[in-house]
């Protein structure tokens, strides 16, 4: 008799591999644990000790919440470099996954500024392990030819907005109104959440080869990778040992030295691959072409991850939070960012689509979305100009936010599409951790600007901050065309 063999149906999540709910859960939970300690630590640290924070000052504060996002950006090198090289995708991820858990955990014990630093280390390590990995990851769990790709990182966008949606209504709300070690504690379950899931489901859906390195180091080059450590390594002691000797290692030089890391790397890897043989006279023209839209990626992101520092300090000085029926909490404002991403994105996906050859070249998206950005801090100067020392209508926010996230949409996702195309053969992956060092590169140059906010500088700071930007913008429109032969063939 003749066997009946029945095909065993793939199990799907929204039609998409099951590996995809695993990555998709990890990340909507490290995205909620992150952003909601983000949304309270500014405040914490500037609290007076009395109202449970740290008794820093408001400048300090913000230093430091810049210049933390930067590291964050910069430990992605390290991170990519770790799993391609020495564990595989799967296992950095993991470790990255714990040591964000245990800095939420540092923060949630009342051990003062020694845990706020200790902290800082350890989700900045772990965020850079597991951040570009997870990424990476969700590409392979499609083939080249599998036209469920785009939809798939689609669906993961949305964990990541979701995550950073819901952290600070809950966090935001229980450091501000209860108690703020309280508030970094959900922060660490909900990693601990994110860690269970990607455990168990990784298991069962992600590939064999995630856990093995695509570039493992040979015998004959540890030498020279041992070398390389040890160097980077020594020039950090001798750094920091030269400053604790002078007697100036305190955390306001420690800003600065990281300050200019985060400047100098970039220009470093463009210096790198405009003089290496390997590229090609082509692609050393999309080099050029692609320089002025990596300084307005720099610029967008230097007033958008003020965020989190400037407008969450307006939100807290300089805006009417009691509306008789309820009173807003400043942290609650950092739910306005992802809320606007999401409701934008499937605006942007049918304009796209609609427009289809008739769309704008990248420069030109670049260049319009450069004015949105500056565009979102000009309108700041009405409230500070107008309300004079008074209390601001909380409008005022939700309208910067909103005008900025249209910014987001025409420089965040075609920047990294322009990344792909634009990059050198040899050196395509330097060249995706480049666009993440332009956000590196944007809040290490905040770590210095922010120190120029106050309440009464703040509608000169909006409105000569927003006039250069979308100076730049108007330069960058002037340049579409030459930016556009320089790109050599690539729209």
């Amino acid at each position: 008799m003749e066997g009946i063999f029945v095909e065993k149906k793939e199990k799907t999540f929204l039609g998409q591999p099951r590996g995809l709910s695993t990555l998709f859960m990890t990340e909507f939970w490290e995205r909620f644990s992150y952003y909601g300690m983000k949304a309270i630590l500014l405040f914490y640290m500037y609290y007076a000790v009395e109202k449970g924070g740290l008794g820093f000052n408001q400048v300090t504060a913000a230093s430091i919440m810049a210049i933390y996002g930067s590291l964050v950006y910069l430990a992605g090198v390290i991170g990519g470099f770790i799993a391609d090289r020495l564990l595989g995708s799967r296992r950095t991820v993991f470790m990255g996954g714990v040591l964000i858990m245990f800095g939420h955990i540092a923060l949630a014990l009342p051990f003062g500024a020694s845990a706020l630093y200790v902290s800082i280390v350890l989700i900045v390590l772990g965020t850079g392990l597991l951040k570009p990995n997870i990424s990476e990851m969700v590409g392979t769990l499609y083939s080249p030819e599998d036209v469920r790709r785009d939809t798939g990182f689609s669906i993961f966008v949305l964990g990541i907005n979701l995550g950073s949606l819901l952290a600070p209504a809950i966090v935001g709300t229980v450091g501000q109104k209860v108690n703020f070690h309280l508030g970094f504690s959900i922060a660490a379950i909900g990693m601990f959440f994110g860690l269970l899931q990607y455990y168990f489901g990784g298991r069962k859906y992600l590939s064999e080869s995630s856990l093995h390195p695509t570039d493992p180091i040979t015998p004959e080059e540890r030498p020279k990778v041992i070398r390389n450590i040890v160097l980077i390594v020594a020039a950090f002691v001798v750094v920091f040992g030269g400053l604790a000797i002078a007697g100036s290692l305190n955390i306001g030089m420690i800003v600065n030295v990281f300050s200019a890391i985060g400047v100098a790397l970039p220009i470093f890897y463009f210096i790198l691959m405009l003089s290496s043989k390997k590229t090609t006279k082509v692609e050393r023209s999309r080099i050029w072409a692609y320089i002025p839209l990596f300084f307005a990626s720099v610029l967008f992101w230097s007033i958008e991850e003020q965020g989190s520092v400037i407008l969450a300090l307006f939100a807290a000085n300089q805006t009417q939070l009691n509306l008789g029926w309820i009173e807003l909490l400043p942290s609650w404002f950092q739910m306005l960012n992802p809320f606007f991403i999401i409701v934008y994105t499937p605006i942007f996906a049918i304009i796209w689509t609609k427009l289809g050859k008739r769309q704008p070249s990248t420069p030109a998206k670049f260049a319009t979305g450069l004015i949105f950005a500056g565009l979102s801090y000009v309108l700041m100067v009405l409230p500070t100009t107008l309300n004079g020392q008074k209390l601001s209508n909380a409008m005022w926010l939700v309208l910067s936010w909103a005008i900025v996230i249209i910014a987001e949409m025409l420089i965040s996702p075609i920047g990294l599409s322009a990344t792909t195309k634009l990059a050198p053969k040899a050196f395509q992956s330097q060249m995706m951790s480049m666009w993440f060092l332009g956000d590196a590169m944007a809040q290490a140059i905040n770590a210095q600007v922010v120190k120029l906010y106050s309440v009464h500088s703040a509608a000169m700071y909006f409105g000569v901050y927003g006039a250069i930007v979308v100076a730049f913008g108007v330069i960058l429109f002037v340049g579409v065309p030459r930016i556009r032969n320089l790109m050599q063939g690539i729209k």
